[in-house]
């Protein structure tokens, strides 16, 4: 059986939050099924842990080289394992893999999340008299809950996150070969080896992607998220939505432009929209002192704080509801916006406050784990403070978060950066919407939507082209040729450089 993520990446603590794995020294049972009873109690919901068996540890990290255990030994290892799973209650299976590091053997025991938790053990398992408890994660320890923690423990029976769930719906066709090898590939997993058009149902079995049924299996929710080319099918409204308003939504709420819904897997809506994101929105702009010489550097909007919003949408979404996550531009900020909520184990104030939103309860544990095995998000909620940090070191505003009591919605507003504002393009609202060319009002110039639109687009994209512009507006060339001669002759458009490496310059105009 080999190992869903690579080996290296479990030993350097990249793909694992480090309280979600265990370094044994050697084959102890009594402190290894306790911590494999902790894990699969799941009582933060962050998706199980791993137990490496044969790698020294120092303050909870591994010692390298690995000390290894010796290979005979591994076959009684199993056989004692059986024993003792069938002395959990109840019972429990965790999943043994024999791996190499440093030229040495090494066992890790994955243990997923348990779908009949609570889960209770013997505290010494190889004791004659066997006293049971149970054992929940409490930072890198394993401890008996004690009064509210141990209610709240019971409390989660039969609660099973809706990505870790079984669908019925969803197919072994539904499941894309290209999508899933190129995510082994990514992770480095010994799994990107088999030929996944004979071998889809052993390699879902082995990333526990199959939930057993009496039928046989159901493949998982999470399985449809990440690697079908069209998880909408099953889970409506799986889309993120781009609309943008180039006077913003309040001045003109009727002035917008929509973007074509992006569709697909987790990580290719991710993919898409950061890319339209790079492409038409984020600017740079470099301002150089004349008493220094340095120059300072700086963004609209800084990419890593988009890409943490983008991720966290998808992420914490609730993928019960039809709706998809929305994403709004407008010239002072881009706002996205998901359903439902934050967890009501995070108070509102910290809500408010707009820093860390770290909760107790993860509503989609494995699409995490995916998701932070891709490097796309770091988990533990670092997400919002990243964006902060973020933003400061670009010299933006703060970012706004906004929900309910009921928490039936997460709204983030990114601000764009002060120096960018003093070029949104300002135009008169009041305008005829019938007329071609701009024309004056009380010796004021005016712009038709078109007009507006056209120049909005170019302020995205100084670089891009008559025909490439023609394309995306969905107008015949020829006028929007017409269209930009108007704008030259009236000022607001000039062109820089020649028709193939040139650069448009929307000269701005305050014309309200």
């Amino acid at each position: 059986m080999k190992l869903p993520i690579n080996i290296e990446e479990l030993l350097g603590g990249k793909a694992v939050e480090n309280d979600r794995i265990e370094y044994k020294t050697g084959w102890n049972p009594d402190a290894i099924y306790r911590s494999i009873c902790a894990f699969a109690n799941d009582f933060d919901e962050t998706g199980g842990g791993y137990i490496v068996v044969g790698v020294k540890e120092v303050n909870g990290r591994p010692v390298r080289p690995v000390i290894g255990i010796d290979p005979d030994k591994i076959e009684s290892i199993e056989k004692e394992m059986v024993g003792y799973n069938n002395l959990m209650r109840p019972y429990y299976q965790p999943r043994l893999y024999i791996e190499e590091a440093d030229g040495k053997t090494i066992l890790v025991i994955k243990v997923s999340a348990g779908e009949r938790r609570p889960y209770k053990v013997p505290d010494c398992i190889t004791a004659k008299q066997k006293m049971y408890n149970y054992y929940i994660r409490y930072n890198s320890s394993s401890i008996v809950p004690k009064d509210e923690y141990e209610r709240e423990l019971i409390d989660l029976a039969n609660r099973t996150p809706f990505d870790d769930r079984g669908n019925d719906q969803i197919t072994l066709k539904d499941i894309s070969p290209l999508l899933l090898h190129d995510y082994l590939v990514k992770v480095k997993s010994s799994l990107a080896d088999e030929p996944l058009t004979d071998n889809m149902e052993t390699v879902l079995e082995q990333m526990e992607l199959l939930e057993p049924t009496p039928e046989g299996y159901s493949i998982k929710n999470v399985a449809a998220m990440m690697f079908a080319e069209r998880p909408d099918r099953f889970f409506k409204q799986a889309q993120v939505e781009i609309v943008l308003f180039p006077e913003g939504r309040e001045r003109n709420p009727n002035n917008l432009i929509e973007v074509e819904p992006i569709r697909g897997s987790v990580p290719t809506m991710i993919k898409e929209t950061l890319s339209y994101l790079r492409t038409n929105v984020i600017k740079k702009k470099i301002l150089k002192p004349k008493d220094d010489e340095h120059s300072d550097k700086f963004y609209n909007y800084p990419y890593q704080a988009l890409e943490e919003a983008v991720v966290n949408s998808l992420y914490h979404r609730d993928w019960t509801i039809r709706e998809p996550v929305e994403i709004t531009i407008e010239p002072d900020r881009i706002s996205i916006l998901n359903f439902s909520g934050p967890n009501h184990t995070i108070p509102m104030e910290a809500v408010r406050e707009g820093m860390s939103l770290r909760s107790r309860r993860y509503r989609n544990r494995r699409l995490g784990e995916f998701l932070k095995e891709l490097d796309l998000t770091e988990g533990r909620g670092t997400g919002i403070p990243t964006i902060q940090d973020e933003l400061k070191a670009n010299g933006s505003p703060k970012a706004t978060i906004e929900t309910d009591e009921e928490r039936t919605y997460f709204l983030i507003d990114i601000p764009c950066h002060p120096e960018f504002l003093e070029e949104t393009l300002l135009v008169d609202t009041n305008v005829t919407k019938d007329g071609v060319k701009g024309g004056v009002k009380g010796g004021v110039k005016e712009l038709t939507d078109i007009q507006k639109i056209i120049l909005f687009e170019i302020q995205l994209n100084t670089y891009i082209t008559t025909s490439e512009l023609a394309q995306k507006l969905n107008i015949k060339f020829r006028t929007l040729q017409r269209y930009i001669s108007q704008l030259k002759e009236m000022g607001f458009l000039s062109r820089k450089g020649g028709r193939k490496d040139g650069e448009w310059v929307v000269r701005i105009k305050n014309v309200t």
